[in-house]
């Protein structure tokens, strides 16, 4: 049988970071599973919350391929435990792991796909990538933007997106869930082609 898709958002776990830039990932799995009606439970073989589901349809409204949403369970430096507990699991390749994770270098509200490359600093990544063995898994990158003057990155991304940006925030949401239901349906190439010219 096929391995399903692989979905993780990033995050910190708890009610104190749920609101967080740093936690746009999970807000976009939280998205995923409330539009397929299905429920984050944790998992038998992961420190991780997870469903199966299938992501978005495909010609003639039949259901998309399968996939596995997930949300790690501990905090977002040591994600790389529960996502390669889930690939072993699931039997998932590295190429069909896709990870949401908060984008300082680009702008706000946008949406940038990519496969492999670098970490940028970002400690979630950088533990995936040590796990996984590999850094050749897909990344949808939610665009947060620099913070303002002098503010250090670190509490702008453990800070909540203000009050006055909640519809830009929301819209950010949508936008991930569609990129990875794109990503997923219509492979990377196709994909970057939709996101990047917006």
């Amino acid at each position: 049988m096929d391995a399903p898709w692989l979905v993780v958002g990033l995050g910190n776990p708890g009610p104190k970071y749920a609101g967080h830039r740093h936690n746009i990932g999970a807000m976009v799995v939280a998205e995923l599973a409330r539009q397929a009606s299905a429920t984050l439970k944790q998992h038998k073989a992961a420190q991780a919350w997870a469903a199966e589901v299938r992501l978005g349809t495909g010609a003639g409204g039949v259901p998309g391929p399968r996939g596995v949403i997930a949300q790690p369970m501990t905090y977002m430096n040591v994600s790389g435990g529960p996502v390669s507990g889930l690939a072993k699991f699931y039997k998932v390749p590295a190429e069909q792991v896709v990870v949401v994770h908060d984008e300082l270098d680009i702008e706000p509200g946008q949406v940038r796909l990519k496969q492999g490359g670098g970490e940028g600093g970002h400690n979630g990544l950088r533990s995936i990538s040590q796990s996984l063995g590999t850094r050749d898994y897909l990344r949808v990158r939610l665009g947060i933007g620099r913070p303002p003057g002098r503010q250090d990155p670190a509490d702008y991304v453990l800070s909540d997106f203000p009050a006055r940006d909640k519809v830009e925030t929301e819209i950010l949401i949508a936008d991930g869930v569609d990129a990875v239901v794109d990503l997923v349906t219509q492979g990377l190439l196709d994909a970057q082609q939709r996101w990047h010219s917006r």
